[in-house]
């Protein structure tokens, strides 16, 4: 071959080789690689990182996955989420450039996880839409519209004397074993049919204790409705800690839909608890109760996403129930009077009414609700003013009865009539009221129509005005939603329905007369 024709082959091949290395770039990964210095009980200190962000997440050999929670000079302190015992002294840390958040969507709901949206339910892998960071920012109050519907508990001193509004924050406290749960859960079990969905956040509980709570929601069906995070008590306190962070935003991603969501954090106090022992082993600095300086801000960012979204972004609501745990009834504590002074309003349980077999044992005199007054039915506000006013003169003159001093008539009345109210407001777990037995019973309370029921019939008579609500009229019932004001046809109506149910159980009032009318 001629010289000629030899270079016009090695310039064609050499171009080749030219395009074929343009068109080739080599795919390098930028990765930052630390080592783990010390490992301790649910922390690790870690080396090596020195472009590390505050609260990134990192990973660990075997999957696990840390947050970087001490940014300092030299080194980091992480916390972990999950099971750290294969953990070892000089094993690799890799950064990933990113928090930790958690996979949201409407294959939640139904569905046990943990707060790393891992299934607990033995139903399979969980369905998720897209993903969102744990921690997010409240929205900001442009973006928020005034509490103006009310979130029914079904529970009748709740929705009478302490309504809730959907937005609202409302703090549930009280003793231990005092039944802070079981409020919680009636309040899930009344929004079947109310349109509200409901995200329950085990924080730290007993697995036996969590098993039931599951078991009562599928048994009543409002696990279709209701996503349950669990973080059990032999968990390490990196997932008890990120927990309702997780929760607040699969409820936001609802919320932010144009829905209406109820979230229920059980326990807040094992929460912070997990927060001070994560806290203590970083050597961070103690303050009060050996709590962080910090664990009023740790409970206001999570309270605050809590919030009535304005009609621009969708009009959806998250509507809080925080559960705090008191010590001999010390409200005064440095939690709760966090939290107390964080929330619109408390639900406190006494731990006397308790024993005396008031159920649930709410005390009217120490509970509040800041907000839902302006949410409540008409219906309720017709009735609900003069009925905590009795409540609370007999709770003041029962007292003073212990002392065995001589009543005259009048004051022996009004107590008789306080019990019939205490009786009234009565009502067992898991039996949700509807909206117009429980207005029949208020205005029959009102009324007096109770006063001459005899005590040990009191059970018997009431569960006679609530199947006798289911009488009243359509368009009346409709009206106890709608209307601004509770008219007086409509009050009579359901005064006379009310009187009629309770008329085998009254006793006439002549000396001697003990028989029934």
């Amino acid at each position: 071959m001629e010289p000629e024709s030899l270079q016009i082959v090695f310039d064609s091949a050499f171009s080749e080789i030219r395009q074929v290395q343009e068109s080739i770039t080599p795919q390098l990964k930028l990765r930052e690689i630390g080592a783990i210095s010390s490992v301790a009980t649910g922390i690790a200190k870690v080396s090596g990182l020195p472009g590390v962000g505050f609260d990134e997440l990192v990973t660990f050999p075997g999957g696990l996955s840390g947050i970087a929670f001490n940014v300092d000079a030299d080194e980091i302190g992480v916390v972990l989420l999950g099971d750290y015992w294969h953990l070892n002294a000089g094993d690799e840390v890799e950064r990933t450039g990113r928090v930790m958040d958690v996979g949201v969507g409407d294959g939640l709901l139904g569905r046990v996880i943990d707060p790393l949206g891992r299934s607990l339910d033995g139903n399979g892998p969980v369905a998720f839409s897209s993903r969102l960071p744990i921690e997010r920012p409240a929205p900001p109050i442009m973006e928020r519209a005034p509490v103006t519907v009310p979130l029914q508990t079904g529970l009748k001193v709740v929705d009478a004397l302490i309504p809730i509004g959907r937005g609202q924050r409302e703090l549930i406290l009280g003793d231990r074993q005092t039944g802070k749960t079981a409020i919680a859960i009636d309040t899930i079990l009344n929004q079947r049919d109310q349109g509200v969905l409901c995200v329950y956040c085990a924080i730290g509980q007993r697995a036996s204790t969590v098993a039931k709570v599951v078991a009562t929601l599928r048994q009543n069906g409002a696990l279709e409705y209701t996503v349950v995070i669990v973080t059990e008590g032999n968990d390490p306190p990196g997932l008890a800690y990120i927990a309702p962070y997780a929760a607040t935003s699969i409820a936001e991603y609802f919320m932010e839909t144009g829905r209406d969501v109820l979230i229920v954090y059980d326990d807040l106090t094992h929460h912070a608890r997990a927060y001070r022992e994560l806290s203590l082993l970083l050597r961070r600095p103690p303050g009060r109760e050996a709590f962080p300086g910090d664990i009023f801000y740790i409970h206001s960012r999570l309270l605050e996403r809590a919030t009535h979204l304005c009609k621009e972004r969708g009009g959806g609501s998250l509507t809080a129930l925080p559960v705090i745990e008191t010590e001999a009834q010390d409200i005064s504590a440095y939690i709760p009077t966090n939290l107390i002074s964080i929330t619109d309003g408390q639900i406190y349980l006494s731990p006397s009414l308790f024993e005396l077999g008031v159920l649930p044992a709410v005390d009217v005199g120490k509970s509040v609700s800041r907000v839902g007054g302006k949410a409540q039915l008409a219906a309720y506000r017709a009735v609900a003013g003069d009925l905590k006013l009795a409540y609370a003169q007999f709770e003041e003159l029962e007292t003073f009865s212990r002392f065995g001093a001589r009543l005259d008539e009048d004051t022996r009345r009004l107590i008789e009539h306080g019990r019939r109210i205490r009786s009234c407001l009565n009502q067992p777990e898991f039996a949700p009221v509807s909206v117009p037995a429980q207005i029949a019973l208020l205005l029959a309370l009102t009324a007096k129509l109770f006063d001459d029921v005899p005590s040990e019939l009191m059970v018997d008579a009431e569960q006679s005005v609530i199947r006798a609500a289911t009488k009243i009229p359509a368009d009346v019932s409709k009206r106890l939603f709608r209307a601004d004001k509770l008219g007086d046809e409509d009050r009579e109506a359901i005064t006379q329905i009310a009187r009629r149910a309770l008329a085998g159980f009254q006793q006439t009032r002549e000396p001697g007369a003990g028989k029934k009318k």
